[in-house]
């Protein structure tokens, strides 16, 4: 099933600059929530608690 997900043009700006080269926004989040699934959280460069 798939679903539609409105996001505003700021947003959509953003997305397209994190987005490697032939990637579309759509693969980005999906690369994302993928890792989040497997991870448990975001890693983010330089942090630790």
């Amino acid at each position: 099933m798939t679903q539609t997900l409105e996001i505003g043009d700021d947003l959509a700006e953003r997305l397209e600059s994190h987005c490697e080269e032939g990637q579309s926004p759509a693969e980005l989040i999906e690369e994302l929530v993928s890792m989040y699934e497997t991870e448990g959280a975001f890693l983010q460069e330089g942090y630790s608690e």
